[in-house]
């Protein structure tokens, strides 16, 4: 990035404003919608300013793990296009799509959101598969975030497929929920020289020294964290970012269960 523009959105930050006109602490208008795509077991749409991201969960059965042979399986994969911005090509997945998707999945994963032991169909032989799609339409910013919080989305939205002799009948959805028993909301705290800020857009995510990602759940507990950024962070930093994750983990939930409610 260029270096005066990094310096101008560091004086901004000092004077306790944004190039955007939001406080530091303040999301952009976020606004979360479901059952967006027919065809998928469950599915749900987020859009934060000009950030906006579709998720779809498919169910497919398969062989279990040998160390688990009785728990279900759950993967969680993004895929950046270059149609959500200029920046991303075409090809191979990058180092940004990997990173996303596997934030994204350790939140859910150590949070133990889906109760994979009753994705069981028939202990070692054959259980539910998962596959959780984190599909950004337009990318200003904060893909971790919003990803999960359509991921999440998507997950409540779920229901199960009927099966027939071990197959399922893709198509025809039960009115069983997917097991899905907590929602671990992830929140991303950016820091730019001596500010934390949320919600970045792609401008302020080049202008980061180091970033944290916190998974907090309903009772404020701290289930995943992941470091980013070259610059190191001091124990004060981490504990202002993650009392400043918690803080804002409760007002994105609401605006989470709000949506879900409708």
């Amino acid at each position: 990035m260029n270096q005066d523009i990094k310096n101008h959105i560091n004086e901004a930050l000092k004077k306790g404003v944004r190039l955007d006109g939001r406080k530091k602490d303040e999301y952009r208008k976020l606004e979360i919608e479901v059952g967006v795509i027919a065809t998928a077991e469950g599915s749900a749409r987020v859009k934060c300013g000009d950030t906006e991201i579709i998720a779809g969960i498919k169910l497919s059965t398969g062989t279990p793990y040998p160390d688990s042979p009785d728990s279900g399986v759950m993967m969680v994969g993004t895929e950046l296009l270059p149609m959500a911005n200029p920046e991303f090509e075409s090809g191979p997945p990058r180092i940004e799509s990997i990173e996303t998707a596997r934030v994204i999945d350790r939140g859910i994963r150590e949070s133990k959101t889906i109760d994979t032991k009753k994705l069981c169909i028939e202990k070692g032989e054959l259980v539910w598969m998962v596959m959780v799609d984190v599909l950004p339409l337009n990318h200003d910013g904060n893909l971790i975030d919003l990803g999960g919080l359509a991921a999440l989305a998507a997950l409540k939205n779920a229901k199960m497929v009927e099966l027939k002799d071990g197959k399922p009948l893709f198509g025809k959805r039960t009115k069983e929920n997917l097991p899905v028993s907590c929602m671990p909301i992830p929140v991303t705290v950016l820091k730019i020289g001596d500010n934390l800020i949320v919600d970045p857009t792609h401008e302020e995510e080049k202008a980061v020294d180091a970033r944290l990602t916190v998974s907090v759940l309903e009772d404020n507990t701290i289930c995943a964290m992941q470091k980013g950024g070259d610059s190191p962070l001091s124990e004060k930093d981490i504990n202002d970012m993650v009392d400043l994750a918690i803080k804002k983990s409760q007002e994105l939930r609401k605006i989470l269960n709000e949506a879900l409610a409708k």
